[in-house]
C-alpha cells in the first residue's frame, strides 16, 4: 500500500481550515516538518508542536485565520508517485497572481516559488497552496 504523506498533510490542513478548526494533528516525518516550517514562514499556519515519543510521533499545527476567514482556501498536489513534475527556474510562474505559493523540492532544500526563482534553481513541484 502506497501512502502519500504530502497529500495527506495538505488535504488535512485544507479540510480543517474549511471546517473552521483551530488546529490539526498530522503524523510526524522530517519532510512534513520541513513543509510545515515553510508554510509557517509564509503565514499559512501558526505554531508547530511535536508530540509523542519513540514510535508514535505527531505534529500539532495551529491554523491561521484572517478576519474570521481561513487563510488556506485551497491546495493542489502536483507531483505524485506516478507522475513527477519538474520545473526549471525559468519556467516557475506565480500561483493565483501572487496570492498563493508553490512549494518546490530543490537541491537547496524546500523552497517557495519566489525563493527558487530568486536563487535561480528548479526542482520537483510538490504542491500549490492559496
Amino acid at each position: 500500500m502506497v501512502k502519500d504523506s504530502i497529500a495527506n498533510l495538505i488535504t488535512s490542513l485544507k479540510n480543517a481550515s474549511n471546517a473552521g478548526h483551530e488546529s490539526v494533528t498530522a503524523p510526524f516525518s522530517n519532510l512534513n516538518l520541513a513543509i510545515l516550517e515553510l508554510l509557517k514562514k509564509e503565514g499559512y499556519v501558526g505554531e508547530i508542536v511535536k508530540k509523542g515519543k519513540k514510535t508514535i510521533k505527531t505534529i500539532e499545527v495551529s491554523l491561521v485565520s484572517e478576519a474570521g476567514k481561513a487563510k488556506i482556501q485551497g491546495v493542489k498536489r502536483l507531483s505524485t508517485f506516478s507522475k513527477r513534475v519538474y520545473q526549471g527556474a525559468a519556467e516557475i510562474r506565480p500561483v493565483k497572481n501572487g496570492f498563493g505559493v508553490s512549494v518546490i523540492s530543490t537541491p537547496k532544500g524546500l523552497l517557495t516559488d519566489k525563493e527558487a526563482k530568486k536563487s535561480r534553481v528548479g526542482g520537483e513541484l510538490l504542491f500549490k497552496i492559496w
